[in-house]
């Protein structure tokens, strides 16, 4: 192994979370990760912010600024920083193992979303629930009717008697029911109000689940935004876009043979559309009307730290970070062992759950269409109470026909299959209430 000096002048770079100011020093990932890369090599090191304010651009004459300049002009023995590690780079200085992956993706505002649906009010429950619900509306309107018209206590005199509760009218009642606003008249069985109470109960636990969903999907973040890639980006032209001037995001849109990326890169380079730094990047993003262009994993932290924006699915152009040393020095291997070794034993994976996370209030995610096992315990509660009415109208009609059969002396069944005949069958039911009609004409 390579044994190094006593101490190492390292360059980095303010951004956060990677090196932030914490008094007289400095603290953040990139912090964390060199203190652990010292205790590995056994070095001692000095930190000092870079002079530019720069990563690393090589400009015309083939001379680097930034970072990459300090360290190839020997001002600094360390680089480290979200320094993106791309075969530019790597031809100037010697470069690690990636301690971190990322892309390119983009950041807006949530509020930068598609228009609003015609149908966007059935959202807060699945297709499967709204089957559900129309089969059990259709299923309590068709057992009002059914029971309005077997109880005795509804409809005691079928011959004379007009039922008050046709089908049209127990559809009317039900749906009255499940708006909350009513429609007489009400059932006098008590079958029917069994029926009718466990329909009001399931309206009400409907109703509550309905509107709070309905409430959550207006108050969270749209997953549909109208910016889903970068394709989508290049199509429209009433968000502005841009991304970091002279940074590796802007070369790969420049050197890319993509038709999409390069129709990016030339309307960035025609409207000048470039952020000074990440901090504008990001102001303007929060501002509206703008998609900021960078690192997906500097937009996930600006995600977590601001609430009101959202990063957008697509990520392209796969990249790590690397720690930069002088080109040919020993030192890199052993960083990129220790490196590996910090990855493997989950330190990298602490420290990123450690710096990036998020501020904003949980449960903010978009909720999901309610389905309809969540509501399972009620459509069994309305099935019970349904079957429940179904039967006590069946008993209270054979109570009926065993008294009936015993003053008029006949078997019960022949009197409950009289009765049966008499309900059910609408036709003969008018033609008695027609022959009354008539007989009261005559007299």
């Amino acid at each position: 192994c390579y044994v190094v000096q006593s101490e190492l002048t390292i360059t980095t770079i303010k951004q956060e979370p990677y090196a932030m100011s914490k008094g007289t020093q400095l603290e953040g990932f990139c912090m964390d990760l060199l203190s652990e890369v010292a205790k590995k090599l056994g070095f001692k090191y000095r930190v000092q912010l870079v002079r530019d304010g720069s990563y690393g651009r090589q400009d015309d004459s083939g001379n680097w600024n930034g970072m990459i300049g300090e360290v190839v002009r020997g001002e600094a023995d360390l680089a480290i920083a979200p320094l993106t590690l791309t075969a530019a780079r790597e031809k100037a200085v010697g470069m690690t193992k990636p301690f971190m992956q990322t892309g390119i993706s983009v950041l807006l505002r949530k509020d930068i979303s598609e228009g609003a649906g015609f149908f966007d009010f059935l959202t807060p429950f699945s297709a499967q629930t709204w089957v559900g619900v129309l089969i059990a509306y259709l299923g309590t309107a068709a057992c009002i009717f059914i029971v309005s018209r077997l109880s005795p206590c509804e409809w005691s005199q079928p011959q004379s008697e007009q039922n008050r509760f046709s089908l049209l009218h127990s559809l009317w009642y039900t749906a009255g029911a499940l708006t909350l606003q009513g429609a007489g008249p009400h059932p006098k069985s008590l079958s029917g109000r069994v029926i009718c109470c466990s329909w009001w109960l399931f309206a009400v636990v409907l109703l509550a689940c309905y509107f709070s969903n309905l409430s959550s999907s207006k108050t969270s973040e749209s997953s549909q935004l109208m910016v889903k890639g970068f394709e989508d980006l290049a199509n429209q032209d009433m968000i502005e876009y841009g991304c970091l001037a002279g940074s590796s995001t802007l070369a790969f849109f420049k050197n890319s043979n993509n038709p999409v990326y390069r129709r990016i890169y030339e309307h960035m380079e025609r409207s000048k559309s470039f952020v000074s730094s990440m901090d504008e990047g990001i102001r303007r993003a929060r501002e509206g009307s703008f998609a900021f262009i960078g690192e997906s994993v500097s937009l996930d932290l600006a995600v977590a730290r601001h609430c009101e924006l959202v990063r957008a699915h697509e990520v392209v152009g796969m990249r790590g970070y690397s720690i930069a040393a002088a080109y040919g020095s020993p030192i890199i291997k052993n960083l990129s062992v220790a490196i590996l070794q910090l990855s493997e034993a989950g330190e990298l994976a602490y420290l990123r759950s450690k710096w990036w996370a998020s501020s904003c209030i949980a449960g903010k995610g978009k909720s999901s269409a309610m389905q309809p096992h969540s509501l399972k315990g009620m459509f069994l509660v309305l099935s019970l109470g349904l079957g429940l009415g179904t039967i006590l109208a069946v008993l209270e009609l054979t109570s009926k026909s065993r008294r009936s059969a015993a003053e008029q002396k006949k078997s019960c069944c022949t009197v409950l299959t009289e009765e049966l005949s008499l309900r059910l069958r609408t036709s003969d039911a008018k033609k008695s209430q027609e022959n009354v009609e008539k007989d009261k004409e005559k007299a």
